[in-house]
């Protein structure tokens, strides 16, 4: 009788907590404490209390939302895993490799955009993504690398011994209601068989949210989803715990 495949796991990214402080206390003394809220480390550990399975980050080079003492305070403090988003620089690989989170995942960068668009090209970026690759594996953090579900950037991906990708679900997710669902719907289907049949792991994130979820978790092989501002957005109608529990039960 063959088994029924594991539930996908649910990794919150609190991005969007810090960006609700910075909008008040950006020019503020403090990122944390007294009266600057809401505070991502309190944000992170409630999330975990209602079964989140991991906590994701992105510390930006510009400090737009997460500060360097946010990511600091959650690694000391969670009781999952922190999955630590970082652009391809010196300053945040030498960050991570002090930091030691439980995996990062490279995405791209720039200073011009809200949030992360695109995925990051590693076909392009062979030697410069293939050293931090070797340099997160021989601390024993695993690496992600956040791409498009191209076949040329899996290809890469799987040629630079990255254990995981996670495949960017934004142009499907902006197609929701349009005429390209289907198309990129199929189109990250056939990614993530082409990744697991090149032994990658499998996550997914961005854009995804309490509607579209139901197609996402149809794709095959699936081993984490990524979500932060539509369960940051839920939480400020029905409460932290119940916005992730809402999410989670989907996953089952």
């Amino acid at each position: 009788m063959s088994q029924s495949p594991p539930p996908i796991l649910l990794g919150v990214n609190v991005d969007h907590c810090a960006t609700l402080r910075q909008a008040r206390y950006r020019s503020h003394a403090l990122d944390h404490g007294d009266e600057v809220e809401p505070d991502p480390l309190a944000f992170a550990l409630a999330c975990e209390a209602a079964g989140a399975d991991g906590i994701t980050m992105h510390l930006r080079e510009d400090r737009r939302h997460v500060q360097d003492s946010d990511v600091q305070r959650v690694r000391e403090q969670m009781t999952t895993r922190l999955n630590f988003e970082m652009a391809c620089t010196p300053e945040m690989v030498a960050y991570a490799l002090r930091l030691k989170p439980h995996s990062v995942c490279l995405v791209p960068e720039s200073r011009e955009e809200i949030t992360t668009e695109g995925g990051l090209n590693v076909a392009g970026k062979k030697e410069r993504i293939g050293e931090i690759v070797a340099a997160m594996t021989e601390a024993g953090i695993t690496t992600s690398l956040f791409i498009d579900p191209d076949p040329v950037q899996i290809e890469a991906a799987a040629e630079l011994r990255s254990p995981w990708i996670e495949l960017h679900t934004g142009a499907y997710a902006n197609a929701y209601y349009h005429a390209g669902r289907a198309r990129e719907l199929e189109t990250l289907r056939a990614g993530a068989e082409m990744a697991h049949q090149l032994g990658l792991t499998v996550n997914a994130g961005h854009g995804i949210n309490y509607t579209n979820i139901a197609e996402v978790v149809t794709l095959p092989h699936l081993h984490e989803l990524n979500i932060g501002h539509s369960i940051v957005s839920r939480a400020l109608f029905v409460g932290i715990a119940t916005a992730v529990k809402e999410m989670k039960a989907f996953l089952l």
